[in-house]
C-alpha cells in the first residue's frame, strides 16, 4: 500500500478547514503508486484526491508540479486540477509533510489495452506538450544524469554480486546520458507518464495524473518515458505492436523532427537507465517499516537489451 504517512478522519478534517470543500465524509486511502501517501477524500463538495508528499518530491517543485496541472486542466487537457485553499494557496503541511488536494478524475488505468487505446495515450501525451508549450515555470529534471549518477553511487555502497555487475552497465549508459546534447524542442513534460498514470473511462483519456516528477526537459525525452514504461512486457521484453501505436498516436498529432527520430534510440536508454536505477535503489534501501513493496529492477534492466536501435 502507498501510504507512508497514516492520516485519520480527525487529522484530514482539521486539514480540511483551511479550503472551501464542505464537511469531511470518507478518507480511504489508494493503495497504488510509490513515492507518496495517497488517499481518496470525500467531502459535502464531492470527491478528490489528498497527496503528502514525502521524500523524493521536495515542497521547492511543488509549485511547478500542481501549477502544470493546473495549466493543463484550464487548457481543457484531462489533468487533475489542484484546489487553492482559502488564501490562494496550493500546498498546506499535514503530520509534517507537505500536501495537497486535487480533484478527482473518473476512470481507470489499462492492464490490456487495445492498439486504439495506446494510440489514443500516444496522441494525449503530444497534447500535453502542445499545451504546456506556454507554460512559464521550469524545474531541472529531478531525476537527470547528475542524480542518476549519485543514486548510482549510492547503490554502490550496498550492491554485491549480479546487482554489483548491473551497475557497473548502468553507471556506463549514464555517462552516455550525460553526454547527449540537449538541444531538442522541449518545455514542461510529465516525465512519469505509465499506463497507471493515463485513465481512461468509456473509450477516451479521462485523466492524467501524478505530475510530481514533471520537469523541463525535451518532449522526446517525455515519449521515450512513455515507451519504455509501456511498450514492454512485465519481463522486460518489447512489444512492437505497442511501440508502434504508441508512436503513431504520438506522432498523429505532434510529428517528431528528424533530429528527435534519430535521438530517440539514445533517449530510450536513458529513461530506462532512470528506472532500473530507481527500482534498484529502493530495494537495496528498503524500510521494511513502509507499506509499500519495492519494483523489481529487473525488468527495466532487460529493456536495455531489447530497446529498438
Amino acid at each position: 500500500m502507498a501510504v507512508f504517512t497514516p492520516v485519520t478522519p480527525a487529522e484530514a478534517s482539521a486539514f480540511l478547514k483551511h479550503y472551501d470543500l464542505g464537511g469531511f465524509r470518507t478518507l480511504t486511502p489508494i493503495a497504488e503508486g510509490v513515492e507518496n501517501s495517497n488517499f481518496r477524500l470525500e467531502t459535502d463538495s464531492g470527491h478528490f484526491v489528498l497527496t503528502l508528499f514525502e521524500g523524493r518530491t521536495d515542497a521547492a517543485s511543488l509549485p511547478f508540479c500542481l501549477g502544470l496541472t493546473g495549466h493543463l486542466a484550464r487548457a481543457g487537457r484531462p489533468a487533475a486540477e489542484p484546489v487553492a485553499d482559502l488564501r490562494g494557496g496550493l500546498t498546506g503541511v499535514l503530520n509534517g509533510r507537505p500536501a495537497a488536494v486535487v480533484r478527482w478524475v473518473e476512470g481507470a488505468w489499462l492492464r490490456g489495452p487495445s492498439p486504439n487505446e495506446v494510440a489514443l495515450a500516444g496522441a494525449e501525451l503530444a497534447q500535453l506538450h502542445l499545451m504546456a508549450v506556454d507554460f512559464p515555470l521550469r524545474r531541472a529534471n529531478p531525476v537527470g544524469p547528475a542524480a542518476a549518477a549519485a543514486l548510482a553511487g549510492r547503490c554502490r555502497t550496498r550492491a554485491e554480486g549480479e546487482d554489483a555487475h548491473r551497475l557497473d552497465m548502468l553507471e556506463a549508459e549514464v555517462a552516455r546520458w550525460a553526454d547527449l546534447p540537449d538541444d531538442l524542442p522541449g518545455g514542461a513534460i510529465h516525465a512519469d507518464y505509465f499506463p497507471d498514470n493515463v485513465l481512461f473511462d468509456e473509450g477516451r483519456v479521462s485523466g492524467v495524473i501524478d505530475f510530481y516528477f514533471a520537469c523541463t526537459a525535451p518532449g522526446a525525452y517525455d515519449l521515450a518515458i512513455a515507451l519504455a514504461a509501456g511498450a514492454f512486457d512485465a519481463q522486460g521484453g518489447l512489444r512492437a505492436e505497442a511501440f508502434a501505436a504508441f508512436l503513431t498516436g504520438y506522432e498523429a498529432v505532434r510529428p517528431l523532427s528528424p533530429a528527435e527520430q534519430a535521438r530517440l534510440p539514445a533517449l530510450g536508454r536513458a529513461a530506462t537507465t532512470r528506472f532500473t536505477l530507481t527500482r534498484l535503489h529502493d530495494r537495496l534501501f528498503h524500510d521494511p517499516a513502509a507499506l509499500v513493496t519495492p519494483k523489481d529492477p529487473m525488468p527495466f534492466f532487460r529493456r536495455l537489451e531489447t530497446w529498438p536501435a
